[in-house]
């Protein structure tokens, strides 16, 4: 394992520590820049406003419920979710952060098991709220975050008058509210893909050990930009690209959405991102495209590519002038990409790194606030999920012949269990206080956690060995004709065997441009075949595809874009 020194970080045990240490070192530097009117230019918000805008808030809060309550957020990414976060955190109680893509009965679900007291949210979600309003004996408060002629709500603006107010009259029940790092104060729903979402509970000692040992791996800075694209309920963003980045003093610009990523990076022009894989691999399969649509162009690029590999054995980086057009659509000042969520192709991360993107992955769960694992932007694996974080202790627990087990965690950023679920609580933490990640890999010789899939999916061949459906799915995924696949297995009655299906949604602009827009399922699926006997030559015997099944839609996935396998 190569001996690098990580990187000095502030040493925070709250995360009211978060925000007071950025005000007392970056008091001026914007913490945001964001859109309060749509379609219009950004605006920055000093850190001093957003510190105020808490406060206030916090205030507020206390003089309508008492302390330790649950207070959940139901809205798009905006400033208003970014102060009621800590709002509520830094000294009222617990915060509910919910998935605003879920369906009314599901929302319902979430803020009654969590005995939700007041509810912060967007006007773009009065629809759910309608139906959620009565419904939840707990609930007292709705607080909208946009002015609304309602009388069963509360206008969010009135209550930062309210805080403001109180604050001037020398009011302290927020600011000197005690926080115990070891309470839970962040409950999160997670979106699990294949059964009813469990309550994780964090308290802040998971959160801040999470961040200084992050930062202390990957360097981030006050002068980053960091682009918001991904939902704040989620615990990778809300860790990584929220708090993580007010705790460093960058710069958050808020994306308006998926559809204005194109436009508005352009306009923020962000040095760092936080990305899922399939957001990545769209801007690769985007570019490659472009490039191979004129032969004389992908000529150019592939030369290009060539020489600045060889000058960068010399030192000599000239990518981002070399490659200036594709710097151009992340804005021109992009240098930091990093991935989570899902593994990621090596060959996707290898092209932005030859463009001259530092481009790393990392592994997290919500249960570990979320990272576990991290490649080092001075020591990185492509094909690695990453190197554990400092202090945290990550084992495999009963490895095969291969050294292939269970990864399981232990550590100051490891949860406190499930809400109101002591069952599945200790079945996922054991007596050691281990987290059973239900992820299976190895670590190999540097020290870099390998993924080989979940344990939940593992087939078992007829000859007992391991099959794992997530490394099959993985080479199919390499043929221009797969758009997604799932690998399963099933058991054929007649052989008394196991047999290895690949159900498969073909790439659609692949098949129109090769096939034609009338192109019949009997043709595609002569293709697909195609891609499975191409996979088949580099897999042993018991893992071979047996059987190819065309699907005509995309998989069903949850607000993560996770497919639900099962």
């Amino acid at each position: 394992m190569k001996d690098i020194p990580l990187y000095e970080v502030t040493k925070v045990t709250n995360l009211r520590d978060v925000i007071k240490t950025r005000v007392k070192e970056f008091p001026q530097n914007p913490v945001f820049l964001h859109k309060p009117v749509k379609g219009q230019g950004y605006v920055p918000v000093s850190t001093e406003k957003y510190d105020h805008d808490i406060d206030s808030l916090g205030t507020a809060f206390m003089h309508k419920v008492s302390k330790g309550a649950r207070i959940a957020i139901l809205a798009e990414t905006r400033y208003e979710w970014y102060v009621t976060y800590l709002a509520t955190t830094n000294g009222t109680g617990c915060v509910v952060p919910i998935d605003k893509e879920l369906k009314t009965d599901e929302i319902i679900n979430c803020l009654s098991r969590a005995h939700t007291d007041l509810l912060v949210f967007s006007k773009s979600k009065l629809e759910a709220v309608n139906e959620v309003y009565g419904k939840i004996d707990s609930l007292k408060y709705y607080v909208c975050m946009d002015d609304i002629d309602d009388s069963r709500f509360i206008n969010y603006s009135d209550l930062i008058k309210e805080g403001e107010k109180a604050l001037a009259d020398g009011d302290k029940i927020f600011t000197e509210a005690t926080i115990d790092p070891e309470e839970m104060t962040i409950l999160l729903f997670t979106s699990g893909t294949t059964s009813k979402s469990k309550a994780v509970m964090l308290c802040q000692r998971n959160i801040c050990k999470n961040l200084m040992s992050m930062f202390s791996m990957l360097y981030i800075d006050r002068n980053d930009i960091f682009f918001s694209v991904l939902p704040l309920h989620h615990t990778y963003e809300c860790t990584c690209g929220f708090l993580g980045q007010v705790y460093r003093g960058t710069t958050i610009a808020i994306c308006s959405g998926l559809r204005y990523i194109t436009t508005e990076i352009k306009e923020a022009k962000p040095s760092c991102i936080l990305m899922v894989p399939v957001m990545l691999e769209m801007f690769y399969k985007n570019i490659m495209k472009n490039i191979n649509s004129d032969p004389k162009k992908a000529k150019k690029f592939n030369t290009g590519r060539k020489l600045s590999k060889f000058l960068m054995k010399l030192h000599i980086d000239v990518r981002k002038k070399l490659f200036a057009q594709i710097h151009d659509v992340f804005g021109g000042n992009m240098r930091l990409i990093i991935l989570g969520g899902a593994p990621v192709k090596p060959e996707a991360l290898e092209f932005f790194q030859d463009m001259g993107f530092l481009c790393v992955q990392g592994y997290g769960l919500t249960e570990c606030a979320p990272i576990l694992a991290l490649n080092r932007d001075v020591d990185f694996e492509n094909e690695a999920a990453g190197l554990p974080l400092p202090g945290v202790d990550v084992q495999i627990l009963n490895p095969d012949s291969d050294g292939i087990g269970e990864f399981i965690a232990k550590g100051d950023n490891v949860f406190m269990g499930y809400y109101e679920d002591p069952e599945a609580t200790a079945e996922a933490l054991d007596s050691n206080g281990y987290y059973h990640t239900g992820d299976l890999g190895y670590i190999d010789k540097n020290g870099f956690c390998i993924i080989t899939g979940r344990k939940k999916n593992v087939i078992i061949a007829a000859n007992g060995k391991n099959v794992f459906p997530e490394e099959i799915e993985y080479l199919l995924s390499l043929d221009d004709r797969v758009a997604e696949s799932v690998v399963t297995g099933i058991h054929d009655e007649k052989k008394d065997d196991i047999i290895i299906v690949a159900t498969i949604f073909p790439d659609m602009d692949w098949v129109e441009q090769n096939l034609g827009k009338d192109a019949t399922d009997e043709q595609i699926q002569k293709e697909l075949e195609d891609a499975v006997d191409k996979v088949n030559d580099k897999l042993v015997n018991y893992k071979k595809i047996k059987k190819t099944v065309l699907r005509k839609e995309e998989f069903e996935k949850n607000t993560s874009r996770k497919i639900k396998r099962y």
